[in-house]
């Protein structure tokens, strides 16, 4: 991934991938504890809502400094339709990387796949992320991205805008207890902080023209050229060792009665008590 040059006649402005992830609904995550894998059957899925902010920032950009925005997932054929409505939000392109090959990767193969797939888009200024998936929630793709890319990165970021004089971006980055800013050249990976904006809503006439252009563009592990060695469970740097159970804490419920200062001093000591352990 290297920075285009601002003559670049090719795309005026910003060339920018959005990384979209296909997640279960949260409520319905099951884990398969025979093969310690996210089951997909018979379970609803949705896109990762912190990559909406993702791609609503990316169009934002594209709105002031022109550009195009470009769809970038990995995951199974029934992602399809979910790319196909983002391009109805506003995305000019997606790419699908699917292949069996792809399937049981942890965070490693991951980021290399999705790499190659940026690679293989060519051109690329910046990469958008949301700041993590709700099935996995490492929150490492994005910091993955930015080292197999050779570009710069900054996570977590609540808000960001583009330089086009100096080629680089002002970013606010959400700390601990404050936040810091700073200045990033492309090319670069952000992740994004969810509920950094307010995602817009799908336009239907967008929906019919992506629909018409001929949706989603899908490539396999033999179109990115990759070493099959380091792809899904095979290049997987973790394995799941075991599945099980954590048992939930009951609330504990007791209603104190009496007299309105009896009542006080007995839950100041209930209070005082519990922060001692």
């Amino acid at each position: 991934m290297t920075a285009r040059s601002n003559g670049d006649a090719r795309t005026p402005g910003l060339r920018i991938v959005v990384c979209a992830k296909v997640v279960p609904k949260p409520e319905e995550v099951r884990v398969d504890e025979a093969t310690r894998t996210l089951v997909r059957a018979n379970v609803r899925s949705e896109i990762n809502p912190c990559d909406m902010n993702a791609l609503e920032a990316a169009l934002e950009l594209r709105d002031r400094h022109g550009g195009e925005v470009v769809l970038l997932s990995m995951g199974p054929p029934m992602a399809e339709p979910y790319l196909q409505v983002l391009e109805g939000v506003g995305a000019d392109h997606a790419y699908l990387l699917s292949d069996r090959a792809f399937g049981g990767a942890d965070t490693l193969p991951t980021c290399l796949t999705l790499a190659a797939g940026i690679r293989k888009i060519g051109g690329v200024d910046l990469v958008l992320c949301g700041e993590e998936s709700s099935d996995g929630a490492t929150g490492q793709v994005p910091a993955g991205l930015a080292e197999w890319l050779g570009a710069a990165q900054a996570t977590y970021a609540t808000e960001f805008d583009f330089d086009p004089q100096a080629r680089r971006l002002e970013v606010r980055r959400e700390l601990p207890g404050g936040f810091e800013r700073l200045r990033v050249p492309l090319p670069a990976v952000i992740s994004l902080k969810s509920g950094a904006n307010e995602p817009r809503f799908l336009d239907v006439a967008r929906l019919r023209a992506a629909r018409a252009r001929g949706g989603v563009t899908v490539w396999t592990a033999q179109d990115l050229g990759v070493d099959p060695a380091q792809l899904g469970l095979k290049g997987s740097a973790t394995v799941v060792a075991g599945v099980g159970r954590a048992e939930g804490a009951e609330r504990r419920r007791e209603r104190i009665s009496g007299p309105a200062d009896q009542v006080a001093q007995a839950l100041f000591e209930r209070v005082w008590a519990a922060s001692k352990k």
